[in-house]
């Protein structure tokens, strides 16, 4: 007896992610959005809208969770660059080893590594509630280096040699390679990068909590509504910081497509 080749067409493997999509993203979402526009009656109302920026607690946890996240991934991409390119370009025998050393710390439990990367900040600094700025940007660093290296790494490995060769045939010195040529082409690393690095560490409060007990990040302010049950004010505030981090997703996309453009230009 011979069995029937059973085939499916795209819209048939399209439902398994749908329903996924639905059931994990649009449902959730619609939660939210309700929440955010009613109050504890279940009125329609724009008053939590009205409060956040009215309300100078909220958007300067909104700007100073701006500035962290900014300031570290800044801080990322400049130790980041460097490493990638060394590890990429220099033809090391060990590159993915070393490579491997940066990412094997993630091996590690997410509490484990704070706590002990606290004891050795408490043992360097005394009080650590003394440089707050500082020890943020210090564990923050530590812990989304990866992040960043990993898609730079990934790119500058790609480059095409021949690209290189041909702008050093054509009088271009080292600088002007790096700066006309490499950079350029390894701008998708760096959009990558820069994504998975900011977004986490504009909300990510653990790392404040457990260096010293601050709550002033976006993330713990949503968690302190929720955690007194005001689900109307903490939904307006995720859905605020939803709507921002959509606009950075956006201005970052937009980025990779012009920096897709001056590619094809290149080549």
């Amino acid at each position: 007896m011979k069995m029937k080749n059973i085939r499916f067409s795209r819209k048939q493997l399209c439902i398994p992610y749908a329903l996924f999509l639905f059931c994990f993203v649009i449902l959730p979402l619609a939660v939210i959005v309700y929440y955010a526009f009613t109050d504890g009656s279940g009125r329609f109302t724009l008053a939590n809208l009205l409060s956040f920026f009215s309300n100078g607690n909220t958007i300067g946890t909104l700007c100073y969770s701006l500035v962290i996240a900014a300031v570290v991934t800044l801080v990322c991409l400049l130790i980041a660059y460097p490493v990638a390119y060394v590890l990429a370009r220099s033809g090391l025998k060990r590159a993915p080893v070393i490579l491997m050393l940066f990412i094997m710390p993630m091996w590690i439990n997410f509490t484990l590594r704070l706590t002990a990367l606290k004891e050795i900040l408490t043992v360097l600094e005394g009080n650590l509630s003394l440089h707050p700025f500082l020890n943020t940007v210090i564990a923050m660093t530590y812990d989304f280096l990866p992040f960043m290296i990993l898609p730079l790494y990934t790119t500058l490995l790609q480059l095409d040699e021949s690209l290189l060769e041909a702008a050093s045939d054509l009088g271009a010195g080292p600088a002007a390679v790096f700066f006309r040529v490499t950079l350029p082409l390894s701008m998708p690393g760096v959009i990558s990068g820069v994504t998975m690095t900011f977004l986490p560490a504009m909300t990510n409060y653990v790392i404040l909590d457990m260096i010293y007990n601050s709550t002033y990040i976006m993330g713990s302010l949503i968690g302190s509504y929720f955690n007194i049950y005001d689900w109307n004010n903490g939904s307006m505030i995720s859905l605020i910081l939803f709507g921002v981090i959509c606009i950075i997703t956006l201005i970052t996309g937009k980025g990779d497509r012009n920096n897709a453009e001056n590619r094809g230009a290149i080549l």
